[in-house]
């Protein structure tokens, strides 16, 4: 049997899968300019009409996704692999596939849950999967999460829903919430005076619902006020630290202590056995 090829035959099939390795290139090339294209401009226009960032950025990432699909199928395509019998081959190892990308669909899935019941959008700063942070993007597969040191992290999107969801910007108003110690031997009424005084004064704490200081316990070593102060949400955090180092220096001023943990011993000396 002579396998021997003939030159010319070898270089027409040389020139001609170059020539079709070029095309599927340029298909890959040109396509996936194409999808990104198609990606931009249909963000652009779900953002004049309003629609919100979460579903517009999730709906870019799904369509760049599917025209890249379209876009690898055309180039296999175009080096002679027929996709016909590509796709029967995907067909019958369908399962197999699916155990393999059972992962992937389940982020899939969920993304598109988070989409559609939206417990956070966009700019929300929430609490997922073990982590805290600013939600920067959602996309076909994964959150994306900036912290607050400015790190960012990217969670499946199976595993934000497959837990308990925290979101710290939902609503307009949060309550604050102060303790405070104070000594046992502290004028209990003028230091809560001093706190109404305090946060009454300050105007992002709102007048309704009111103002509450009540005590809340009373410890081991200290009586321990409790201040719920409500407050715009982005108004939270910067109350929280004024008023913090604000009440310490005024207590000070007015004499009043704030008492570490203590515990008094008590030495009793036993006579010596006669």
């Amino acid at each position: 049997m002579n396998l021997t090829l003939d030159p010319e035959q070898l270089e027409a099939w040389a020139t001609d899968f170059g020539l079709r390795l070029l095309i599927a290139i340029a298909i890959l090339i040109i396509g996936r300019w194409i999808a990104k294209s198609i990606e931009k401009v249909l963000e652009t226009v779900l953002d004049k009409r309003k629609v919100d960032p979460t579903v517009t950025q999730f709906l870019g990432n799904l369509s760049y996704m599917l025209m890249m699909t379209l876009v690898v199928l055309a180039a296999v395509e175009k080096l002679g692999v027929k996709t016909t019998s590509f796709v029967a081959v995907i067909g019958a190892a369908g399962l197999a596939i699916g155990l393999a990308l059972q992962g992937s669909l389940s982020n899939f899935a969920s993304g598109v849950l988070l989409v559609m019941f939206r417990p956070f959008k966009v700019a929300d700063f929430v609490e997922a999967s073990g982590t805290m942070g600013v939600v920067e993007e959602i996309q076909v597969f994964a959150t994306r999460m900036r912290t607050g040191d400015n790190k960012v992290i990217t969670i499946p999107n199976s595993g934000i829903m497959n837990g308990p969801i925290t979101n710290h910007t939902a609503r307009d108003t949060r309550r604050a919430e102060f303790i405070f110690g104070i000594g046992y031997d502290d004028d209990l009424k003028k230091a809560k005076e001093i706190l109404i005084e305090m946060f009454e004064g300050d105007e992002r704490v709102l007048k309704d619902p009111e103002l509450q200081v009540v005590v809340k316990e009373l410890a081991d070593s200290s009586v321990n006020l409790m201040v719920r102060a409500w407050v715009k949400t982005p108004d939270m955090w910067p109350l929280t630290f004024d008023m913090t180092e604000a009440v310490k220096l005024r207590f000070d001023q007015e004499g009043i202590s704030i008492p570490y943990p203590q515990q008094d011993v008590h030495m009793h000396q036993i006579p010596p056995a006669s």
